[in-house]
């Protein structure tokens, strides 16, 4: 008995939507070849995406946060040790280093196993699926959150603050959680939040929304704070990333009161002092120069 070609029609659209619910079929990753991944969210459901290049970042690379290096580095170096160590909240001024500096211990730990799984904010409720997927591996793995940051009112944190905690989303042994952000306490601070009960919209005891406020970020073992440099600090930098740079092609750019002065002007049309301003400047001082000496 033939089917009726209308009803045909109307079974490949159906199977035709459900395909676009569906998440794709993947292969697992193989972590022997695979040094970090990222995690996918598709309707209801997700998996790991191999990232097929990685950023080969060197610490030696990363200027002018000498103390910041040494504690995240040292924790690492516990945790790829199977030792003990902490969970870290890298947090500060934009540009500083904070993101590079978690992606520079893979180029430094790869082959003592460190691996890397990045997770968006959006997608922290899917830690439990991310966290059964990689528990059983003979790897190392740094969850990690760049530039997270809660709004008032936002409930994903709490899986984060479980996973943090030790309680129902627990992350296993192998892991620990990394996260950057501009907050120390990842979420805003507001003058009247120090103000009396009175003014805080009759909230009887308003000692409890600031401990609230608190409650994720203490979870974490370590916070490493990253600040601007000093105008003595970006010049450092500077000077450091043009000598490096220019090494590269087999010069060696000067240094004098004009680039000074340029890399200066440079810092106050970015409104910034930091390692990202200071390698921006380097790099268009030495392209510049270098094409110009031909």
């Amino acid at each position: 008995m033939e089917l009726d070609s209308e009803l045909v029609g109307q079974l490949k659209r159906v199977l035709a939507a459900v395909e676009q619910i569906l998440p794709q079929v993947v292969e697992p990753i193989d972590w022997s070849k695979t040094l970090a991944a990222s995690w996918r969210s598709h309707s209801v459901a997700g998996y790991l995406e191999a990232m097929l290049e990685t950023e080969n970042t060197d610490l030696d690379e990363l200027l002018g946060i000498d103390d910041q290096k040494k504690v995240v580095v040292d924790n690492t170096r516990q945790f790829v040790e199977k030792l003990p160590a902490n969970n870290i909240l890298l947090w500060g001024s934009r540009g500083t280093g904070k993101s590079s500096l978690v992606r520079a211990l893979l180029t430094c730990y790869a082959q003592q196993g460190l691996r890397i799984v990045q997770v968006d904010k959006d997608d922290l409720h899917h830690l439990p699926d991310i966290f059964l997927q990689i528990k059983n591996e003979p790897y190392r793995f740094l969850i990690f959150c760049d530039d997270l940051s809660f709004e008032d009112g936002e409930k994903s944190y709490k899986v984060l603050k479980s996973a943090l905690d030790g309680a129902v989303y627990s992350s296993p042994k192998n892991t620990l959680i990394y996260v950057t952000s501009n907050r120390r306490h990842l979420i805003p601070d507001y003058v009247n939040d120090n103000l009396g009960n009175h003014m805080k919209g009759g909230e009887v005891r308003a000692s409890e929304t600031l401990e609230e406020k608190s409650s994720l970020s203490d979870r974490f073992g370590l916070w490493v704070s990253f600040d601007s440099f000093s105008q003595e600090q970006y010049l450092l930098v500077v000077q450091q990333c043009i000598d490096r740079l220019s090494a590269e092609y087999g010069k060696i750019l000067p240094w004098d009161e004009t680039v000074e002065k340029a890399a200066i002007r440079w810092s106050h049309d970015k409104s910034k002092r930091c390692g990202r301003t200071a390698f921006q400047f380097a790099k268009r001082w030495v392209g510049m120069n270098l094409s110009q000496r031909g």
